[in-house]
């Protein structure tokens, strides 16, 4: 948390530059380096086979087996067991194998390569880069495999994984109040608390104003640095625009938390009158949320996130988490809103691991749900819209 603070303290010049120039409405923040040891599961994708010495140019023409990686199939019996140990273990983990890859296959409505005939091991080494090519063409959200042994049995597991693109996904309810005191945009005001409300019972998305939030934490840790420094130029400004954070804030948690909004939001709909693009814009992403809200009427953001830290050997301080990211907020203008996301991004800068939406599938027999991330698929794009719309309002 000191690294924040100390980058706060560094960039006062940065920030003020910032703030007096155009800023895009969906906020992206830096990621550290993403390679797939930082993920939630180590992705063990094929090796590269080369040669380590100049050849000549028909040696390159040349095409390999894939090289057999020892985490993809357990490893062979040592050299203390007898041959006949060695080709029965084998032989189960052949069997199992194929079984795992037949419900993976129908599960995904894929069609895996024949490759028994080649031989063990190399025909499970085959079999994987096969199906891996085939789950990364056909399958939406899909991540990666890995063949593990459970129970006694060899299986595989699937991971399907929602990338949420280093999105800062902070929903502004200032301009929302500013909207509701448009006389001309009442219906529109009504759709898009709606749809807030939505977003804050159902879906569970965080409020800033709430002390267990986030964003709460930050917005005092922000406030309690700038106004402990004297020489801050800006500190007028700052101060005007927490008040209104605080105030507005706790104004628009009341209307939004009333769930006479949710009772009425098929009344909204059916009643609406579009004027201009912008009612347009209201209209069709409130439908479309209150379409989600009728689907899955229990579904929220954090209904497939994965645990992780306790399981994986992670320090909750390493990671990403869900409340972190996705949030309503104050403003996503101005030199409050400019200096929280810089604080914001230079804590992350700290973190490792991204959590986000996974499911997880094992193949081992049993009936395999048809769980999938059509909530997140069709959420989080709308909660970007939502964004966009209350910023150029």
């Amino acid at each position: 948390m000191n690294a924040t603070k100390n980058y706060i303290g560094k960039s006062k010049t940065s920030r003020k530059t910032k703030a007096k120039t155009a800023t895009p409405a969906i906020r992206r923040f830096y990621r550290v380096d993403e390679t797939e040891q930082k993920r939630f599961g180590n992705s063990e994708r094929q090796t590269e086979i080369s040669s380590h010495k100049s050849t000549s140019n028909g040696f390159l023409k040349c095409t390999f087996l894939p090289k057999l990686m020892e985490n993809k199939v357990h490893k062979l019996a040592s050299d203390k067991q007898s041959r006949t140990q060695i080709q029965r273990k084998n032989t189960k983990t052949e069997r199992d194998f194929y079984q795992s890859l037949s419900q993976l296959a129908k599960h995904y409505g894929l069609s895996p390569m024949i490759t028994k005939y080649l031989g063990y091991p190399y025909n499970i080494t085959i079999a994987i880069d096969d199906i891996q090519n085939q789950l990364k063409n056909k399958v939406k959200d899909w991540e990666e495999i890995k063949l593990i042994e459970e129970k006694g049995k060899t299986i595989f597991t699937s991971e399907e994984r929602f990338n949420t693109g280093a999105i800062l996904y902070y929903i502004p309810i200032v301009p929302l109040y500013r909207l509701s005191k448009n006389s001309k945009r009442k219906q529109s005001v009504q759709l898009l608390q709606s749809v807030c409300s939505y977003l804050y019972h159902l879906a569970k998305v965080p409020y800033y104003r709430k002390q267990d939030s986030y964003l709460f934490w930050m917005y005092e840790m922000v406030e309690e640095w700038l106004t402990s420094d004297d020489e801050n130029e800006e500190i007028l400004t700052y101060l005007s625009e927490f008040k209104q954070a605080e105030q507005i804030g706790d104004f628009m948690e009341q209307k939004i938390y009333n769930h006479h909004n949710l009772t009425r939001f098929k009344d909204y709909l059916k009643i609406f009158e579009c004027k201009d693009k912008f009612d347009n814009d209201c209209f069709m992403l409130a439908r479309k949320i209150f379409f989600l809200y009728e689907q899955y009427p229990n579904a929220s953001i954090y209904q497939n996130l994965q645990s992780h830290t306790e399981e994986m050997g992670y320090e909750s301080d390493s990671i990403v988490s869900m409340d972190k990211y996705v949030s309503f907020c104050a403003d996503d203008k101005g030199l409050l809103f400019q200096t929280l996301f810089e604080t914001v991004n230079s804590e992350f800068q700290e973190c490792t691991i991204m959590e986000e939406p996974t499911l997880i599938k094992k193949f081992y027999g049993n009936i395999i749900t048809n769980n999938n991330l059509d909530f997140e698929n069709r959420l989080f794009p709308l909660i970007e819209e939502l964004i966009c719309i209350l910023s150029n309002f």
